[in-house]
């Protein structure tokens, strides 16, 4: 590399001399051969000082063009071919001239809006643009091997850091101004090996409708997303469509004042966490600033990082000004979850971004007219709202003489009152939900006037429910059950009350945010309400766990299906954080929610008799106690629950292990099986003794299967799964009966869709599912006098009721909190 560029533009030229660096469809320019361009155009610049103007499309001139001016230490300051730059060139003539003064630091100037001729300008240092480009292929781990498509325009600031992330770390970029829509795009990925592409929200419509989920595209890696804020189920859909395909989506957040990424969502939770923008990107931080009238835990996000802007410049004498911020005030709200991730609740000033472009909604509402329509861009989509129908038809067509927005970004709804706040203004936020709803329900039909209010209020009354039951009041529609810290303990109750409410358990439920369940509430069947299988498991086991010893019954196994109930749960709720820290936790709160409460019971009732010791008390009888069974021996159930996810929060904090259960969900729960039954044929052989049955070694297989149950998403690992519960149960027992049931609960698990009951069985289902812990402590020692009397029924009735009264009381409540204080 010559010393011209190698002291200008460094950070973009890393690659192999001999590796390609741009490929087009006339050529592939290696390294060396973009080097010696890029010095030639240097050359041809001359002495010459000033912004370099540069009408940057997506060919190889523009690409020259722009990497000659960092090389030449000259700012460029890029636009969109044959745009109207009249206001531009007037107000920075000097500038273009040379005849301005400049600060050395100073690379690139782009628009804050996407709009051609805004003379507000964002103003980037050389380290600005090293600093996010570097970012960028660290948490995407680019190399050489990697091949993007330039699906974005280059003069857009998220188009520009492909190249500047891909050149930096020595690999290509496939130059193209062919939309993913036509044909010949896709014949140019596949013939050069496309690795990657990245997409604003809009760019997904077009994908949907260019048959985009049927190609074959064995080379390709990943897609990003950034430019706004895609619908969750759109991304939930293309995370489903590249895990099946072998690519990843990583949805990213960013602005031109940060020189394009902020934060970046793991793909790996892209599924399970599609509301969320995810973690600052390598060197950047996140914190929240206090504003008037949010709810608790809501705040403008401020970043700060090395990619931070020097400043905007309105005028020439700006560019003379060196970097005036440490932090980047992004004007939008959020917060952070309980599992780490940070998400985006509104925009603190009135601007919205779509497809990329970010729009001012007061100026749109200004030239619409006065009252003619209130705006709202919460999504991807441009949202009008009008109470005066005589307009409504026209409103598209104004928009389009206002922003060069496509017809299908707009959606105007006719609603029959403007809604206000208490103080009379307009209230944005109930625009905002309803355009949230109209988003996640798709396009909106010609419905009645006012239709939207009916649904702003389920998901508003759905908020409520999420509030009071997990204690958040801080809660927003946009959150889901996940994102708001659930576990196994609380979505009973969640789950019972959607079911009662909307109609319906949809697949995932508890991935999706409050505004997506309250748009797929269909009418409720008059007597049937649907129950999660892990609902209903957890009552049925119950019921024939105290009825078998009581010796009413006899339908053995029911605790070793509550086993593989609890590692179904775990992969559910407890291995959806993304950092190892906030796993540990998690997990580790689901150990101390049966360890507290199992500990402060039997510690009592040891008070008042001799029927346990402390080793049982402290999780401890199978280290300490006898090989024989005795009464200690009857909570054996708890305590492997109890080390078995501890055990787990453990080795998750090992940093391989970690990322190894991350990047392959399905075959570390597999895995993970494979382990506890060689540790199990090891231990005892095909059939266990007696207390071997209730060992934590011999038994964990069964949490192990109730793991893997709840990673098998696609038809042939339910199948591999099921067979490896046959494996598992036969012989285990010495008990054929015995071994078939343990065999049917644990299948039942890969049932995809929820039981539907009676509706009052339903609701008996979930008391007794949410009580399963208490009636087990409990029912040991309200059964047996009423047993002995020879009233078993009146012992099985009186410990369920029993087990559920305890559970709804204080010494609960108690234990609930004392958890929660330990696991905050």
């Amino acid at each position: 590399m010559s010393s011209t560029i190698a002291t200008g533009a460094h950070l973009l030229l890393n690659g192999r001399p001999g590796d390609p660096a741009v490929i087009t469809a006339e050529a592939t320019l290696t390294y060396a051969e973009l080097e010696q361009a890029v010095t030639d155009r240097v050359a041809a610049y001359g002495p010459a000082h000033g912004v370099v103007l540069l009408e940057a499309g997506n060919d190889l001139d523009s690409v020259i063009g722009y990497l000659a001016a960092l090389a030449a230490r000259r700012p460029v300051l890029l636009t969109p071919p044959g745009s109207d730059l009249g206001e531009l060139r007037t107000r920075y003539q000097a500038a273009f001239g040379g005849t301005a003064e400049i600060h050395p630091d100073l690379a690139l100037l782009l628009s804050t809006s996407g709009s051609t001729g805004s003379p507000k300008l964002v103003r980037l240092s050389r380290g600005n643009l090293a600093a996010n480009a570097a970012s960028i292929a660290a948490y995407l781990g680019l190399t050489s091997a990697d091949r993007a498509m330039s699906s974005l325009p280059l003069h857009y600031c998220y188009g520009l850091s492909v190249l500047n992330s891909h050149l930096s770390a020595g690999a290509a970029v496939i130059l193209t101004d062919l939309s993913v829509a036509d044909e010949c795009f896709w014949d140019v990925a596949a013939r050069n090996g496309a690795t990657s592409f990245a997409g604003v929200p809009y760019t997904f419509d077009l994908l949907d409708t260019s048959g985009f989920a049927e190609r074959s595209l064995p080379s390709l890696r990943y897609i990003t997303q950034a430019g706004g804020k895609m619908p969750p189920e759109t991304v939930r859909r293309y995370a489903a469509l590249g895990e099946s395909r072998g690519w990843d989506l990583v949805v990213m957040y960013g602005q031109t004042e940060a020189t394009a990424r902020m934060a970046y969502l793991p793909p790996d939770l892209a599924a399970s966490r599609p509301e969320a923008i995810g973690i600052p990107i390598p060197g950047g931080h996140f914190r929240l600033d206090p504003v008037d009238g949010v709810g608790e835990g809501v705040g403008e996000l401020v970043y700060t990082g090395p990619n931070v802007m020097m400043g905007y410049a309105e005028s020439v004498g700006d560019l003379a000004r060196g970097p005036e911020l440490t932090e980047l005030r992004t004007g939008d709200l959020g917060r952070q979850a309980d599992d780490g991730l940070w998400e985006i609740t509104g925009r603190r000033s009135r601007f919205g971004k779509v497809l990329g472009l970010r729009l001012d909604l007061d100026r749109i509402e200004s030239e619409l007219g006065p009252g003619a329509a209130r705006v709202v861009a919460p999504g991807g989509r441009l949202h009008l709202f009008t109470s005066d129908p005589g307009s409504a038809a026209g409103l598209p067509a104004l928009v389009g003489g206002i922003v060069a927005l496509p017809r299908a970004a707009v959606q105007v709804h006719r609603i029959d009152e403007m809604p206000r706040t208490p103080n009379g203004k307009v209230d944005y936020a109930t625009l905002n939900a309803w355009a949230s709803m109209a988003d996640a329900a798709g396009p909106p039909d010609a419905g009645p006037a006012g239709a939207g209010l009916a649904a702003g209020a389920d998901a508003e009354a759905l908020r409520t429910v999420y509030a009071a039951v997990l204690g958040r009041p801080d809660a927003t529609v946009a959150d889901s059950f996940v994102s708001l810290g659930g576990d196994s303990l609380s979505f009973v109750e969640i789950a019972t009350q959607l079911g009662e409410r909307l109609g319906t358990l949809p697949t995932g439920w508890q991935h999706r945010s409050i505004t997506e369940l309250a748009a797929s509430a269909r009418s409720p069947r008059r007597w049937l309400r649907p129950v999660e299988i892990p609902v209903l498991l957890r009552a049925v086991a119950i019921v024939a766990i105290v009825g078998s010893h009581a010796d009413v019954w006899t339908l053995l196994g029911g605790a070793h299906i509550l086993l593989a109930v609890a590692g179904f749960n775990l992969a559910r709720f407890g291995l959806t954080a993304p950092t190892r820290v906030l796993r540990a936790r998690r997990l580790l709160r689901g150990a101390a929610a049966v360890a507290l409460p199992a500990g402060l019971w039997v510690a009592a009732v040891a008070l008042v008799s001799d029927r346990y010791h402390w080793p049982t008390a402290l999780g401890l009888n199978q280290a300490l106690g006898s090989d024989e069974w005795t009464r200690d021996w009857q909570l054996w159930f708890l305590e492997v629950i109890t080390w078995s996810f501890a055990g787990l929060a453990l080795l998750l904090l090992v940093p391989v292990l970690d990322r190894w259960q991350r990047r392959h969900r399905f075959s570390a729960a597999v895995g993970v099986v494979g382990v506890t039954l060689a540790v199990r044929y090891l231990w005892v052989g095909l059939e266990a003794g007696a207390t071997e049955r209730y060992t934590i070694g011999c038994v964990l297989w069964c949490v192990a299967l109730g793991w893997a149950a709840a990673e098998a998403q696609r038809p042939w690992q339910r199948v591999l799964v099921a067979g490896l519960v046959v494996v598992a149960t036969y012989g285990f027992f010495g008990d054929p009966v015995r071994e078939a049931t343990v065999a049917l609960g644990i299948l039942v698990l890969l049932v995809p869709w929820p039981a539907l009951l009676p509706w009052p069985l339903a609701r008996l289902t979930a008391v007794l599912a949410a009580s399963s812990l208490w009636i087990y402590l409990t029912h040991w020692q309200v059964y047996p006098g009423l047993e002995a009397a020879g009233l078993g029924w009146l012992g099985v009735l009186a410990s369920l009721a029993a087990g559920v009264a305890v559970a709804l009381g204080p010494a609960a409540w108690v234990a609930r909190a004392r958890v929660a204080r330990l696991t905050a």
